[in-house]
């Protein structure tokens, strides 16, 4: 239990036994640096309660403290505020508790608690994994470990888009134009090489909507008429009928690109522990919507499609099968999401990182699936981001605008190196290491960068400002962990000693790093109920400010005593495991040196 939830309990009791009255809850914030402790109380919000001076009730729960709580030391009242002084004996009794526990600030998943299943990535097989993708298996991939720190058994999942027009574009552009070329011949990830493909037919699509036009078409009539389209069209049709020499090209092409999203996945140090496809999935939804037309979820128009009307939510109509009979994305979706809770049946809830321009969908998605009697369908959530936009400008992959996602993971590391040889950081490192540590740092500094932001936000993503050794970057929290490795190295201290509270008189510096580490638990709950690597991002950044402030202010190594040295290298010891398990749930690298 920490600090402020014994305060909380305590405080109740003071109030019922001085003013005989239930206080519900008890608000906290952190005392003013120019005010003496170390958690404040704010007493206003007990006046609706409490009829007095918020001066003169302040003092009555101050001394009750200082009488009855072991912990509290003393206390002072400004105002309407309640300053908390704590012993030292606190601070360091947490501090033994947790020197020694390598996964401090993580729950052990409950084996009776449901798991929670977290879909991100989801990419279509006609392209290369882009800087939007980025974000998204950053997010998604750092939500997953989060949540599983939080105490739950996690899957990570994506659904893989491997049908449709759009990879018919990229097979066709490649059957005119490919002359059999393959990742083999020309040296290219077969992610790329497939969509260079869905480029080259963009691009042959246009010269014939012009060709249409000069012939005397209008653009409408030309964009629908254009010949390569027709045929992406027939191949479709082909592939859905089963023919045998399309599925074959299309089984090729996909095996491809899985090869390359594997290699980038890789490089980007995010994993899955189960895959769906959308050509098995496709199909599935549609003996949901037989059973939701008779229980009323869902009804007939006259042309004989079936829709759910979600007006009384404050939203519109929803079509679920058109009138041909044939599913429309939303179909597929609730066949999926309920098929997952059939091949993982302890899945209780599950989070989707989709863009924000799905919103809609989402909304309407969960409201079915509730509608539809499914219990688990309170805990569904959409991880809705916002786009990341380079200072160049929007990017459009048919037009081949799009930033690579393997090309940037390249120029991070480059821009690293530039940037450390011009700090001139890197003296006796072969090689080797210093290539593996420039792509340490400039991967860091991409995934900080990025999940130090609300998802919710937009973020403009500049390369060259993520990679800076000052401020709340990546790469400033990276060199703070690598600085105390060197401290650690130097003092050769035995970091499992036991030290008396009454051996250690606390430095201010330390409490403050102390109460740092305290918070970590409870930020990560936070960050698993909100959705929120920012939180822990954030976290962190402020627990390496309160290290760097200490390392200024108190000398480690010089230290007067041996007892003040074992202390301060074993506090400097668990801030920098405190730094690696929060970085580890960001999917950030912490190196040994730098």
């Amino acid at each position: 239990m920490n600090l402020q939830n014994t305060l909380s309990n305590q405080i109740k009791q003071a109030v019922k036994s001085i003013y005989e009255v239930e206080l519900e809850t008890v608000e906290f914030q952190a005392t003013r640096k120019e005010f003496a402790g170390d958690i404040t109380v704010v007493v206003f919000p007990m006046l609706r309660l409490i009829k007095g001076n918020p001066m003169q009730i302040g003092e009555s729960i101050g001394e009750y403290l200082v009488e009855n709580v072991s912990e509290v030391k003393a206390y002072n009242v400004v105002k309407g505020f309640l300053n908390i002084e704590i012993q030292d004996a606190y601070y360091l009794d947490f501090f033994n508790s947790v020197k020694n526990n390598k996964t401090y600030g993580f729950v052990a998943p409950n084996a009776d608690d449901k798991a929670v299943m977290v879909e991100y990535s989801s990419p279509n097989t006609n392209k290369p994994l882009h800087l939007g993708h980025i974000r998204n298996n950053l997010l998604g991939y750092s939500v997953a470990e989060i949540i599983k720190a939080s105490g739950k058994k996690v899957y990570k999942t994506q659904i893989i888009n491997d049908r449709g027009i759009h990879i018919c574009k990229s097979m066709l552009a490649w059957q005119r134009y490919g002359n059999n070329e393959t990742p083999e011949s020309t040296g290219l990830k077969g992610d790329k090489l497939v969509g260079n493909y869905y480029v080259k037919f963009d691009q042959e699509y246009k010269k014939e909507i012009e060709t249409l036009k000069a012939q005397g078409q209008s653009e409408d009539d030309a964009k629908k008429n254009a010949p390569i389209l027709l045929e992406a069209q027939e191949m479709l049709r082909k592939w859905e009928a089963g023919d045998e020499e399309v599925v074959a090209l299309w089984t090729k092409m996909n095996n491809w690109v899985y090869d390359g999203f594997n290699v980038s996945y890789k490089n980007l140090g995010v994993d899955f522990d189960t895959l769906y496809y959308e050509s098995q999935t496709y199909l599935l939804g549609k003996e949901f919507v037989v059973e939701g037309l008779k229980t009323g979820v869902f009804f007939t128009k006259e042309d004989g499609s079936v829709w759910c009307d979600l007006t009384e939510e404050g939203l519109d109509e929803k079509i679920v099968l058109r009138s041909d009979g044939t599913a429309v994305y939303m179909t597929q979706d609730i066949g999926t999401a309920i098929q997952r809770v059939k091949d993982f049946p302890d899945v209780g809830g599950m989070v989707y990182t989709v863009g924000n321009e799905q919103d809609y969908h989402f909304q309407v998605l969960f409201l079915i699936l509730k509608k539809l009697g499914f219990d688990w369908a309170k805990n569904l959530f959409h991880l809705s981001y916002g786009m990341v936009d380079l200072p160049s400008g929007k990017m459009k992959s048919r037009e081949g605008t799009v930033v690579d996602a393997d090309d940037l993971i390249v120029e991070m590391a480059n821009t690293a190196e530039e940037i450390s040889q011009e700090l001139g950081k890197l003296e006796n490192y072969t090689e080797d290491e210093k290539k593996e540590l420039y792509k340490t740092i400039g991967l860091g500094a991409l995934k900080y960068y990025i999940l130090k932001v609300d998802p919710k936000k937009r973020i403009l993503f500049d390369p060259k400002s993520s990679i800076d050794f000052q401020g709340n970057t990546g790469p400033f929290i990276q060199y703070t962990y690598a600085r105390i490795q060197s401290i650690l190295r130097k003092a050769n201290i035995d970091l499992n000693t036991n030290l008396n509270a009454s051996e250690v008189s606390l430095h201010d510096k330390e409490r403050e790093l102390l109460k740092q580490l305290e918070l970590f638990p409870e930020v990560i709950q936070n960050a698993a109920e909100n959705h929120s690597p920012a939180l822990i991002a954030n976290y962190t950044y402020d627990l390496v400010k309160e290290f760097n402030s200490f390392y200024q202010n108190v000398s480690i190594l010089g230290a007067d005593t041996e007892v003040e040295k074992t202390f301060r290298v074993q506090l400097a010891g668990v801030v920098a495991n405190t730094i690696k398990n929060a970085f580890g749930l960001l999917g950030v690298d912490v190196p040994e040196r730098m």
